[in-house]
């Protein structure tokens, strides 16, 4: 059985196709301006050289007919016909309240999709966009959407619930939500692996440091408390959002430079994190580098990025009463030897050591804990697409 993973942007589509008998990537590409001059395919079939095909690509259902076409294609494609793919599996940011699990995709979880777009304006558009692209070049064949918030919908709502009039919950359903929640699933189940005991068992704080970035405590399997909330902008210090601060600020800087609504929220969602405090980049790379080199800005933002990440592993541990393990994936937790060093360096309260030599490592799944240390410390690669594959091929078998 095959499965299509497709994650749609705005202008942009990523795909893979993965063999459920063995969990082997055939192919995996990315779509990129789409609808855009200079639109094109970058598709990697799996023992066979990459191909670029640089065509006008008006919309999304002209980028799925070409993905179609590269997967069948006669000298780079690994399908004979579209018959063999089974299912779709779609990655959908927002669930709200409707979805707890992925589920099989018809016109009422279209219609649910829809009434998320308010909260997640920039996200649930094009991901519905990519699933009617889908259902007009392949009518019949099962779409499943796996949803980023549905992970963490096992909150308690001691954890979800914000200290507002609880009329503005009823009414508009502000709270928090989470995102991230196929990775963190994903990295939990897998650590649960690598340390022989049953997933149920375990307490486990994940740590999704990247660009973006998210915290989450799973207890006994499910999630109990994650730092992104109503939007993904609460929480950590990123590469360009603030995450948390007093919500005064807000007014205080309409008031004080004139601005409106939208020019905060762009200042604290695209201008700040990292990039604001360093003045250098989102890169966490480059800021990493000018650090190295003295700027104090840099290092500053450095200092409160893992202070944060810190404080919120801590405050996680104390939520559930204990830790066995702390997971380190995406970008930074998977490659940064730095940031995982620092972080744990600040965790030693929970009997977390760490061995140097172990840790000095990118890209791969280790335990760079101690021996005797106490709690484990774990780096592992995400798998975001895989966990939509499992999702879809359980719905769809």
């Amino acid at each position: 059985m095959k499965i299509m993973v497709l994650n749609c942007g705005s202008s942009s589509l990523k795909y893979q196709l993965i063999d459920m008998t063995n969990e082997s990537v055939l192919a995996k590409g990315l779509v990129e301006r789409i609808g855009i001059d200079g639109s094109k395919l970058v598709h990697a079939p799996e023992g066979k050289d990459k191909v670029t095909i640089e065509v006008p690509i008006p919309n999304h259902a002209e980028a799925v007919r070409l993905v179609m076409e590269a997967m069948t294609d006669a000298s780079h494609g690994v399908i004979k016909s579209m018959d063999e793919i089974s299912a779709v599996g779609h990655r959908v940011v927002h669930g709200g309240e409707f979805f707890a699990a992925s589920v099989k995709i018809d016109a009422e979880v279209k219609k649910a999709i829809s009434a998320c777009a308010e909260l997640a304006p920039l996200h649930n558009p094009p991901n519905l966009v990519g699933i009617e692209a889908c259902e007009a070049i392949m009518p019949n064949l099962p779409q499943v959407a796996v949803f980023d918030t549905a992970f963490h919908q096992t909150m308690p709502e001691q954890a979800y619930l914000y200290a507002i009039p609880y009329q503005l919950y009823d009414k508009y359903k502000i709270r928090k939500y989470g995102f991230h929640g196929t990775s963190h699933k994903y990295v939990s189940e897998r650590a649960a692996d690598m340390l022989g005991k049953p997933y149920d068992s375990l307490k486990i704080i994940t740590c999704h440091l990247g660009n973006g970035a998210s915290i989450c405590a799973i207890a006994n399997g499910k999630a109990v408390d994650t730092s992104m909330g109503f939007t993904p902008l609460e929480g950590l210090a990123m590469g360009t959002r603030s995450g948390d601060i007093d919500p005064a600020v807000i007014p205080f800087l309409m008031d004080k430079e004139g601005m409106t609504v939208k020019q905060v929220e762009a200042l604290l969602n695209k201008e700040s994190g990292v990039l604001g405090l360093s003045g250098v980049s989102s890169d966490f790379r480059d800021v990493e580098g000018a650090a190295e080199k003295g700027c104090k800005h840099s290092q500053a933002a450095l200092d409160v990025f893992h202070y944060r990440v810190a404080k919120t592993v801590g405050g996680y541990a104390a939520a559930m009463n204990g830790v066995d393990a702390v997971v380190f994936t995406a970008g930074l937790g998977e490659n940064s030897v730095k940031t995982r060093e620092q972080v744990c360096a600040q965790l030693g309260f929970l009997g977390l050591t760490v061995d140097k030599e172990k840790n000095n490592c990118r890209g791969k799944e280790v335990d760079f804990a101690t021996a005797d240390s106490k709690v484990r410390a774990l780096a592992i690669p995400t798998n975001e697409e895989l966990v939509i594959a499992r999702d879809a091929y359980a719905l769809c078998k």
